[in-house]
């Protein structure tokens, strides 16, 4: 079965972003002005925003745009497009916050997804087949369902039981779009846990995923109480586990793996445990 897994999408824009730095397209340092069309948004006379910023949740951006009104409150992120995300952040501006600290932020990881893909020339959908699943061999994690996927698809509930359809997300794709089934998520905290025995294919994109894997890993800040922040991937001192979880409005997730006792596991659940969730932090 397929399930919607929100917010631990945020996860794999962090290894897109990763593998485009391996890959030498990108720097983690580099403004996400200058991956925006030009005009977007003003340059601001002190520090900007960068990518690292956006991927650990250090940008200062709010947790969701000011501009966000949905037509339908059933599937709320349908029409958000990218004007809607360029009109925000060229109010907002990138300048970056001085000593900015944790700030959750749905619409910072949506832009370094739109980011990454204008820098690519592709839809985020290709770009997350092109850098992760295919590399993965992850072929039921997936922005867009096919007609068979569809058949697999479980119907969301809401807290109080109903029914109620997926989520269909286009600018903020990066933030919670994708669908993944309980294997395919198994294969990708595989890959957390042992990213040098992932085989490498003869892409470049396979070739480069076992350093874009640890990456990731890598530790950047604090985040939560008593919690550090990767790339994306939260972190906990303590147990020495990295986690994320994820919400949308008819399904529930949570990932782990822990390198140290080399264990991990996911759950799906297609109910959403959250009133009113706009994915989860």
């Amino acid at each position: 079965s397929i399930f919607e897994i929100g917010s631990i999408t945020k996860t794999f824009t962090s290894l897109i972003l990763a593998q485009m730095v391996e890959q030498h397209k990108v720097k983690f340092d580099d403004p996400v002005r200058e991956l925006l069309p030009p005009g977007t948004v003003a340059k601001p006379s002190g520090p900007e925003i960068t990518l690292l910023d956006l991927a650990t949740q250090h940008s200062g951006l709010p947790r969701m745009p000011d501009n966000f009104h949905p037509a339908d409150p059933r599937d709320p992120y349908a029409d958000y497009t990218p004007a809607n995300l360029y009109e925000f952040i060229g109010k907002h501006g990138v300048q970056e916050t001085e000593h900015a600290t944790f700030l959750y932020s749905n619409v910072g990881v949506g832009l370094l997804g739109q980011a990454l893909a204008n820098r690519a020339s592709i839809s985020y959908p290709q770009l997350l087949k092109l850098e992760v699943t295919g590399p993965l061999n992850m072929n039921d994690t997936v922005v867009k369902l096919s007609s068979e996927q569809q058949s697999r698809f479980a119907t969301g509930h809401t807290t109080q039981h109903q029914t109620t359809p997926g989520w269909s997300l286009d600018a903020l794709a990066g933030a919670g779009a994708i669908r993944s089934t309980a294997g395919d998520m198994l294969t990708y905290l595989e890959a957390q846990l042992h990213p040098d025995s992932v085989r490498h294919g003869s892409g470049e994109a396979s070739v480069t995923i076992p350093s874009a894997l640890k990456l990731t890993h890598e530790l950047h800040g604090d985040a939560l109480p008593q919690m550090n922040i990767a790339l994306a991937w939260f972190y906990n001192p303590k147990t020495r586990s990295y986690w994320h979880n994820g919400a949308t409005g008819g399904y529930s997730s949570f990932v782990f793996f822990n390198p140290a006792e080399d264990s991990a596991a996911v759950v799906l659940f297609n109910t959403t445990i959250n009133p009113g969730v706009s994915f989860a932090d």
